[in-house]
């Protein structure tokens, strides 16, 4: 048997680190030199932030004389504050057990007698905690947001999921739109549609809109060709195949969408109440500006109460077959709760008596001030480990830092990481923030992101890992996680509140327990989803638990692992802009000063397009990742 020598390159191999090992010692070099120069510092006065208020000054002016105001916006205004009024008189016309009959009915004819008692329960409860004017102001104002939503949504979803060019031209707003906080809604909307009622259903109508619009899309998207072509076979028209085909087979998808749709804009709700929208959200932000549990509780369980109730009515709808039918039974169960509702009008009160309410305002507050006491020395010492660990070190380095190194390491990263593309987007972002003049505080606000960010994942990837090798741990998990992504963000506000006070951790607690769900869900799925033949081979070759987990299934869950950082960056940015309500400060905190002192509003409007900004660069970051072959592939290509 002959041999043949094989050659191999002469010279020096470096080794795959070597590269970004000595690109990060020259940025490190970089650093140390130049420490301390080109920082940018905040100017509360600086002139693009008095522009942006003397030009809402001008608007408020000019609001009854201006063309665009006085033809256009003002009658968008006026239409979304007639809708709202509508909703609201027809709800309080029904009173209490109109209310309960009706929508105890719905329930039933939606997920059958089990969801109707929820239902009854959950109407009663907002009576119960004292907070039913609340509760109805929230519904009605929900649901104009969800009505104006879908019937947008809906359509431009058709259009999106039956052309091409269509979903090519969407998809990148929706994208922003996604990427946007809460708070950036706020400003602009403030700005043209003034405060009110109008302008929070439509800030929530904008922010509940993209899954409105994707779902659809994907639902009608996704129709079976074969069903498409037979109808046109038949001599079907495209409205006839449109509504006898698309729509009633993507029937349970879009569901799902108003489902969404639904949960998006209850988040909203809460934060709308900054420009004063009615309903729960005015008791939350109370609580939160006096620190005080006891009065942020039952608006927070009633949020909750509805969100669930909501999320269950719609899912059960979503999970039935386009062909089902409801049973004799369930008619006649729903028409009896309806009709027994609407026959008490007359004899019972409209609103809830006040003698059957209960306040737990006092003991909610005196629970929260033992927690705060009994659990000090252990909570103290996380946030301080946290603070001074983390925190403080990688602020003092962004902030101190050139900005035309942030701008260049931005650049680098950005590039090897997602390509140049992306990297040109991010670096983009990072210099229209220079411009705006929030640069220290975008720094500071960073700070905060990149170690909730590091905490979630960490924490996401360890209880994903388990829950995806472990059926009886994810059985046990899966529920918590449903019940977690139903709530409203501003619900875990409430936890972080009562064991931090009002410190930046705080908003970094919120943040990691908000956005834990999606990743921990992303990373099962994304294990599991690792074809069992491979897993199979590896374990035949000998390979440990370990072993197999490190080398087979992590990289190969590569694409939804790095989808489960890119929603926890675009979640935990979100929450960490709220966390201004609670001490995050830098931008979250210059939005709700823009928003309570009128003389700060400019400032307020440019911290959220600075946050807007910083959320399109690391998402885009992230996003571009998720996109490129991984390392080792790019060594054989």
């Amino acid at each position: 048997m002959s041999s043949t020598a094989v050659s191999t390159p002469g010279g020096l191999r470096l080794p795959r680190w070597a590269a970004p090992a000595g690109v990060a010692v020259l940025f490190v070099v970089a650093y140390l030199v130049f420490r301390g120069t080109a920082t940018l510092p905040h100017d509360k006065e600086a002139p693009q932030f008095l522009a942006v208020t003397d030009l809402r000054e001008w608007i408020d002016d000019h609001r009854n004389d201006n063309p665009i105001f006085l033809y256009f916006l003002n009658y968008i205004r006026l239409f979304v504050g007639w809708l709202y009024d509508l909703f609201q008189v027809t709800l309080y016309a029904l009173g209490w057990p109109g209310i309960t009959g009706i929508l105890g009915a719905l329930a039933w004819l939606a997920g059958g007698w089990r969801i109707a008692l929820f239902a009854v329960a959950g109407v009663s409860a907002f009576g119960y905690l004292g907070l039913w004017q609340s509760s109805v102001d929230t519904l009605a104002l929900v649901a104009v947001s969800v009505l104006l939503s879908l019937a947008i949504g809906i359509p431009l979803g058709v259009w999106a999921g039956l052309s091409r060019r269509a979903r090519r031209a969407i998809t990148p707003v929706l994208d922003v739109m996604q990427i946007m906080p809460t708070f950036a809604y706020l400003a602009p909307l403030a700005l043209f549609f003034h405060i009110g009622a109008p302008a929070g259903a439509i800030a929530t109508m904008i922010y509940s809109i993209p899954p409105a619009i994707r779902i659809t899309a994907l639902a009608v998207s996704e129709v079976s060709p074969t069903a498409v072509e037979a109808s046109t076979s038949l001599g079907a028209t495209r409205a006839q195949t449109l509504f006898k085909v698309y729509l009633p087979l993507a029937r349970s998808t879009m569901a799902l969408a108003v489902n969404q749709t639904i949960m998006m804009a209850l988040s909203m709700v809460v934060i709308a109440n900054l420009i004063s929208a009615p309903g729960l959200g005015g008791d939350i932000i109370r609580g939160l500006s006096r620190a005080q549990v006891g009065i942020m509780l039952p608006a927070g369980v009633a949020i909750v109460v509805i969100a669930v109730l909501l999320d269950r009515m719609t899912m059960a709808v979503s999970r039935r077959g386009p062909h089902s039918k409801l049973s004799r039974a369930d008619l006649v169960g729903a028409g009896v709760l309806a009709v027994g509702g609407l026959a008490l009008i007359p004899v019972l009160p409209r609103t809830w008596p006040d003698g059957l309410t209960v306040n737990f305002v006092a003991e909610v507050n005196d629970a929260v001030h033992w927690a705060e006491t009994t659990w000090y020395p252990v909570t103290t010492f996380v946030k301080d480990l946290t603070t001074f660990a983390l925190l403080n070190p990688l602020e003092s380095l962004l902030t101190s830092a050139p900005w035309w190194l942030m701008a260049l390491a931005v650049l680098t990263v950005a590039w090897w990481v997602s390509g140049l593309r992306p990297a040109l987007t991010a670096l983009g972002c990072l210099l229209a923030i220079a411009l705006l003049g929030v640069w220290e505080h975008t720094m500071q606000t960073l700070t905060t992101v990149a170690v909730a960010v590091l905490v979630t994942l960490v924490i996401g990837l360890l209880l994903g890992v388990a829950a995806a090798r472990s059926p009886r741990y994810s059985a046990v998990q899966r529920p918590i996680l449903d019940a977690a992504q139903t709530m409203p963000a501003f619900v875990y506000l409430l936890p972080a509140l009562a064991l931090f006070e009002t410190t930046r951790f705080t908003a970094i607690f919120a943040s990691v327990i908000y956005a834990v769900p999606p990743v921990v869900r992303l990373v099962e799925d994304g294990i599991k989803g690792v074809p069992a033949t491979v897993v199979e081979a590896a374990a035949s070759a000998g390979s440990t638990p370990g072993q197999l987990l490190w080398k087979v299934q992590l990289p190969m869950a590569r694409r939804a692992i790095l989808l489960a950082a890119n929603q926890g960056i675009v979640m935990t940015l979100a929450m960490v802009v709220v966390g201004g309500l609670v001490g995050a400060g830098a931008l979250g905190y210059d939005v709700v000063v823009g928003f309570s002192q009128r003389t700060d509003f400019g400032m307020g409007f440019v911290a959220g397009i600075a946050t807007v900004l910083l959320g399109v660069m690391l998402d885009r970051i992230t996003q571009g990742a998720d996109r490129r072959p991984s390392p080792r592939k790019r060594k054989f290509t």
